[in-house]
């Protein structure tokens, strides 16, 4: 690192637990992430300011007027623009020392294989079933950890999956709840709620990559905005 990076990230530096070694960890990282919507922005501003040196970012879709009221990443001058594309615009201003790759796709079975490959944890911030599936296998094919989250009105939910033998999203959902679309279908998302749990994803993130603290592996963390309250379910 130089003298700038040392001192963008002196706080987190100064923390025992990260100190310089963990530091260059985060630098030398490769994170995926599939999905730049409500998730996916929190997530990506993170990883961006913490120092993680390679990001590449997933999705075919592009900003409109209903997304602003909860991702944080886009505004109304750029609605009808590439997600991936502003994402990148932003976060180069944000932390110019970190790489971010724009991939304006669709995860797909033909293409998800070749597109993980090349980084060391995956975050699932997608909004339907038959993703997160496919995110889930091909990261156990590929022994990549999963770090997912998701949101649905007031109550959003974390927990890394296929990290170092522990659970794996098929455990939590065999399948696809009957009362929803595999595909995924608009529901209510209360704003500030992406911005908690998408938080929580890159806090994991973090911890996975610099080997500090207790990992959300074998664990669901429930949190319910309505009641103000939160939980911990076991897996397995």
């Amino acid at each position: 690192m130089n003298l700038e990076e040392k001192e963008r990230y002196a706080r987190q530096i100064m923390l025992p637990e990260i100190g310089e070694a963990g530091q260059q960890k985060l630098k030398e990282s490769k994170v995926l992430i599939v999905g730049a919507g409500g998730l996916g922005s929190p997530v990506t501003m993170y990883l961006a300011a913490a120092g993680v040196g390679h990001i590449g970012i997933v999705d075919n879709d592009k900003v409109s007027l209903t997304n602003l009221q909860r991702q944080i990443l886009y505004n109304s001058e750029i609605v009808g623009k590439a997600k991936v594309t502003h994402a990148q615009e932003v976060l180069k201003t944000l932390n110019p020392n970190v790489s971010i790759l724009p991939i304006f796709d669709r995860l797909t079975e033909s293409n998800a294989a070749s597109l993980i490959q090349a980084y060391d944890v995956v975050v699932d911030a997608t909004d339907n079933f038959r993703a997160r599936y496919l995110i889930s296998q091909t990261c156990q094919q590929q022994g990549k950890p999963m770090v997912h989250g998701s949101i649905e009105e007031f109550k959003g939910m974390v927990s890394v999956f296929n990290y170092k033998g522990g659970p794996v999203y098929e455990d939590l959902f065999p399948e696809a709840p009957e009362d929803q679309s595999i595909d995924g279908a608009p529901r209510g998302v209360f704003g500030a709620l992406p911005g908690i749990i998408g938080s929580m994803q890159a806090m994991e993130v973090l911890k996975i990559i610099t080997e500090a603290g207790e990992i959300l592996t074998g664990k669901l963390f429930v949190y319910n905005a309505f009641e103000c309250t939160s939980s911990i379910i076991k897996l397995i």
